[in-house]
């Protein structure tokens, strides 16, 4: 089992289960097609816990709609955040988003593109 710390946020991978402790609570959250209320897969809540607590966001991760643009007009993240949560994707998942990447507007384009980029590059 390997444990990650982000900011408040511990997650604990284990193959095709990820574990996450946000204080008092711990779910455990299986790769599997299953949807929440906004229509997020269990990747798309664990990468949604990941960026409300990396970036200190006042919204629950359960009501991130999948779709909803990250940047500007969406969910209003700027080029900081942009760094900051590209920081904790690497400590978190294991691999480097470079800012010269020229699909950077398609990857962080909305939760469900960045968990897809994730999930297909991720190492851990």
């Amino acid at each position: 089992m390997l444990y990650f710390t982000l900011a408040r946020q511990d997650v604990a991978a284990r193959g095709d289960t990820a574990m996450i402790d946000t204080g008092a609570n711990v779910s455990e959250l299986k790769a599997d097609p299953v949807l929440n209320t906004q229509g997020q897969t269990a990747s798309e809540r664990a990468v949604a816990e990941l960026l409300v607590n990396a970036l200190q966001l006042e919204v629950v991760a359960d009501s991130i709609d999948p779709d909803m643009r990250l940047f500007g007009e969406g969910l209003g993240l700027d080029s900081i955040d942009a760094l900051e949560l590209a920081l904790a994707i690497t400590r978190a998942y294991g691999f480097e988003l470079r800012s010269d990447d020229q699909r950077n507007h398609q990857i962080f384009a909305s939760l469900r593109s960045l968990t897809g980029h994730i999930e297909a590059h991720r190492t851990r």
